[in-house]
């Protein structure tokens, strides 16, 4: 049998030690100033060990109680994690997807269609969002990284490698400049993603153009701006050869020069490390792993 102090005791000390103050952690759980300090003297009491140093306006905890609320706060989370984790997977249908931003409108949004068709009692929620997922406090089911697949205690599914080729509106091609070669490219403006200056340099190097003596081009926040600026004919961008296929097929863009630099980088499919997967993280995996295998390259 265990040997567990009161569980609301707990709350109010947790609570009255991060507010430092029996009145504020009263307001929070919506009880008494009075009842908190019971609660919290009865806990001492349990214990045999004063937790508390008491002022006439704040309370402080002594060394101990420090200590203490160490592991009581990260038990409490686990609490509250678990709980959420229950109510949110309670509908083994119903998947939360944190996605790529590129990746979501260029690719993923085109084809939703497809899996719905496939998997119709499946409900996606979807949301784009470029940052890492804390997956053991958060709601989120899976999500869909860009980078080097090196990120620690996920389960990690590779799904393509991201190859950059240039893209430009077809107007540029028949234009006063046309683009015959790659040292064309001089006269031409350069749209960059202004976190990775680096990929024109590279590119022009890997296609045999001296990069020397260009003009400052056009920076924008986002790999999703520099195509739409591409496309609209404010210059020539890299992009993904996959993420604007759907825009090449079209005729919206074009690609003046095949040849691909490869950025060492990939789209991966994550989610918690050891999770057992609900039917709807199944049929999603599943799905995108395949239909990932049938896009254009």
């Amino acid at each position: 049998m265990r040997r567990l102090p009161p569980l609301k005791a707990i709350r109010m000390f947790e609570a009255a030690a991060r507010h430092q103050s029996f009145a504020a952690a009263a307001d929070e759980l919506h009880v008494t100033a009075s009842a908190v300090s019971h609660q919290v003297k009865a806990l001492e009491t349990y214990l045999g060990i004063a937790l508390f140093r008491r002022n006439k306006r704040q309370v402080e905890l002594t060394p101990v109680g420090e200590q203490y609320l160490i592991p009581i706060k990260h038990a409490l989370n686990e609490i509250e994690v678990a709980t959420q984790r229950l109510v949110t997977t309670s509908d083994p249908a119903l998947v939360t997807i944190s996605v790529a931003p590129n990746f979501l409108t260029r690719w993923l949004m085109p084809r939703m269609n497809r899996f719905q068709e496939q998997y119709p009692d499946i409900e996606l929620q979807i949301s784009a969002s470029t940052g890492l997922i804390d997956f053991s406090t958060s709601n989120t089911d899976m999500a869909i990284y860009f980078g080097h697949g090196d990120w620690p205690d996920i389960d990690i599914h590779f799904l393509r490698d991201v190859l950059l080729v240039p893209v430009c509106s077809p107007d540029l091609l028949t234009g006063r400049k046309p683009l015959a070669t790659p040292d064309d490219l001089r006269q031409h403006t350069l749209i960059s993603v202004s976190k990775r200056l680096h990929e024109w340099p590279e590119w022009l190097q890997l296609a045999g153009v001296d990069s020397a003596g260009l003009g400052r081009g056009l920076q924008l926040s986002s790999s999703q701006l520099a195509t739409a600026a591409a496309q609209e004919g404010l210059g020539v961008a890299l992009a993904d050869s996959t993420l604007t296929s759907r825009e090449i097929e079209e005729g919206k863009l074009v690609v003046p020069f095949d040849i691909q630099m490869d950025t060492n980088k990939s789209f991966y499919l994550v989610y918690q490390k050891g999770r057992s997967l609900t039917a709807g993280m199944k049929a999603f995996k599943d799905w995108v792993m395949e239909e990932m295998q049938h896009s254009v390259i």
